[in-house]
C-alpha cells in the first residue's frame, strides 16, 4: 500500500487539491502497479512562516 505525502504552501483551491490527489493516485498506480484503492495521499499544507529557503522564511520575503 503506497503512502504519498505532498507538502506545499497553502493557498490552493479544493478543486486543485482534488485534481492533484487524482493525478498522483493515477501516476503511482501506473508506475508501481498498485491498485488505486490501496494508494493513500496526504496533503500537508504549510504557511509561508513555516517554510524557509536560504535561511529566510517566505513570509519575511513578501
Amino acid at each position: 500500500m503506497p503512502y504519498i505525502t505532498v507538502k506545499m504552501l497553502e493557498g490552493r483551491t479544493e478543486e486543485q487539491k482534488k485534481a492533484l490527489v487524482e493525478k498522483v493516485t493515477t501516476a503511482v498506480s501506473e508506475t508501481t502497479g498498485a491498485s488505486e484503492d490501496k494508494i493513500v495521499v496526504f496533503i500537508e499544507e504549510m504557511t509561508k512562516g513555516h517554510y524557509a529557503v536560504g535561511g529566510k522564511r517566505l513570509s519575511d520575503l513578501s
